[in-house]
């Protein structure tokens, strides 16, 4: 197993400084109950080639320090101190891990140091990960969306959040999380009755029982996904790379929207709620701050030769939900936005990885109405019209086209949001518009809540149905107890370069599986 050079290790000691001095140990005489608490656990994610984001929070004012070693021992530790966990930050905190070896197993546990004596630990909490091979051996990662939606919250008698624990016993490299990592508008009944008489009891909370609004409601939000020791267990082992959607702040959003119909709310305006909603996310998950955009959600991740993660942002640079029929590229035809676009193409053509998987929060050709009732306006990307491209459509015609003339080969998708899991295969020959490399579309979920679906497939893009597996005709918001709960897992193998996509359920059972050879 490698080792922390020694250069590391003197960078890691100056760069401590005085956090070398600190106290490793509290006063005999401080009882447990007085310590800092770790309420939630530990979390990492954004990993790069030489480093890693790792998170925590505690229940006071309190400073954060992690050690870190490449052995479980923590004989050969090194100690960072993080930063101040304050009320402003809903006592949230996070440090960077840099210099780290390529393809090592890197052991970490948090403390938080009492600011009220500076002198008082709390009991450390231990998690772990592994950095990105240099080399070609096998990579693996899940993915999936949608958390504590539609009213189905943490059940004990179920066993929580079961599908957390599923994905983890998978030993990915690392969990892509979809969006909707939580559902700040659906509120939680402590009862619910399922159709065949028995009785779904969801854990409820203050926050969790009525929508989102203030800061504290969106924070308690994430604060009560995290009760589950599924999810925690997961977050200890397994680093996740987040993306939002919509349930994040409130069903189908964009910023100019207003919910002067709906009476759940107070505050009606959806920019402000979006505003919240993003601190609360960028504060309870490991995402790095980028700094030119401290909240920006896109970004590329670097998983070795075979593999760049390219996770999208569809949310908070689009148009307003119309009927999508606009015929020339404009502000309000956006989906991704011109900026994210441009980044999109520049972070392709550059990428040398064997794959380049662009991690979607909505899928591209299902069909997702803003008002499913009434059958109207797009939420999502198709228009539903199968005929050529006409707004939202116009932006990913013009990047398909992009990836043809660049010749940009062995890029796939990966999505969520639908709330049932399917395959896809984008086919240039069955298309309305045909200027664009075949690709496939991989969509999952849900992680945990309704189950609903299939969704019409738009044509203008050709694509072909090649698995779903959705309720049955007529079912909507299927409960957890019917199984219909499902995630991805994808294995890159190192010699050969093939992907290996599996469709799984709540039992880790394969569903489907699709081989992929990469195109030289």
């Amino acid at each position: 197993m490698p080792r922390i050079t020694r250069s590391l290790r003197r960078r890691t000691m100056l760069a401590s400084g005085a956090a070398l001095a600190l106290p490793t140990r509290v006063f005999a005489q401080t009882s447990d109950k007085m310590r800092p608490q770790i309420p939630f656990g530990v979390q990492s994610g954004d990993v790069a080639p030489d480093g890693a984001m790792v998170w925590s929070t505690t229940d006071r004012p309190a400073r954060m320090m992690v050690e870190y070693a490449t052995t479980e021992s923590f004989t050969d530790r090194r100690l960072i101190v993080g930063q101040h966990a304050l009320p402003e930050s809903d006592f949230t905190a996070r440090v960077a891990l840099t210099g780290l070896p390529a393809d090592q197993t890197v052991f970490y546990r948090v403390r938080f140091l009492d600011l009220g004596d500076n002198k008082t630990l709390s009991e450390p909490v231990t998690g772990r990960f592994r950095t990105p091979p240099a080399g070609d051996r096998d990579v693996s990662f899940v993915w999936s969306g949608d958390t504590v939606g539609q009213g189905w919250g943490i059940n004990p008698d179920f066993g929580g959040l079961r599908i957390y624990e599923t994905m983890r016993a998978t030993n990915p490299d690392f969990f892509i999380h979809s969006g909707d990592t939580i559902y700040a508008d659906n509120p939680l009944q402590a009862e619910v009755k399922l159709a065949d008489g028995t009785i779904w009891k969801n854990l409820v909370t203050e926050e969790k029982s009525k929508v989102a609004e203030t800061l504290k409601e969106f924070r308690g939000n994430h604060r009560y996904n995290l009760m589950d020791s599924n999810l925690r267990r997961l977050n200890a082992e397994v680093p996740v790379l987040a993306q939002w959607d919509d349930h994040e702040v409130t069903n189908n959003w964009y910023h100019a929207m207003r919910l002067d119909a709906d009476s759940r709310y107070t505050e009606k305006s959806v920019a402000l709620l979006a505003a919240r909603a993003s601190r609360a996310f960028h504060e309870y998950l490991p995402l790095r701050a980028n700094p030119d955009e401290p909240e920006r959600v896109y970004r590329r991740i670097s998983w070795g030769p075979h593999l760049d993660v390219f996770m999208l942002d569809m949310r908070s640079y689009r148009g307003a939900n119309g009927e999508n029929r606009q015929t020339t590229l404009s502000e309000e035809s956006a989906f991704l936005g011109a900026t994210q676009i441009a980044w999109l193409k520049r972070e392709l053509k550059a990428s040398r990885a064997t794959w380049k998987v662009i991690a979607a929060d909505m899928p591209l050709g299902l069909v997702v109405y803003h008002d499913f009732r009434t059958r109207s306006g797009s939420e999502a990307l198709a228009n539903g019209d199968n005929g050529a491209p006409l707004g939202r459509e116009l932006e990913l015609a013009d990047l398909l086209s992009f990836i043809k003339r660049e010749n940009i080969r062995n890029i796939a998708w990966f999505t969520a949001d639908v709330h049932y899991c399917a395959t896809h295969l984008y086919d240039p020959n069955r298309a309305v518009f045909q200027d664009f490399l075949p690709f496939h579309e991989f969509v999952s979920g849900p992680l945990h809540a309704g189950g609903f679906g299939p969704n019409e497939l738009d044509g203008t893009f050709g694509p072909q149905l090649l698995f779903a597996k959705a309720p049955p005709q007529g079912q909507v918001n299927t409960p957890p107890t019917s199984g219909l709960l499902f995630f991805g897992h994808v294995k890159i193998e190192g010699k050969s370069g093939k992907m290996i996509v599996t469709h799984r359920d709540l039992s880790g059972a394969v569903l489907h599986t699709t081989e992929l050879v990469p195109q030289k």
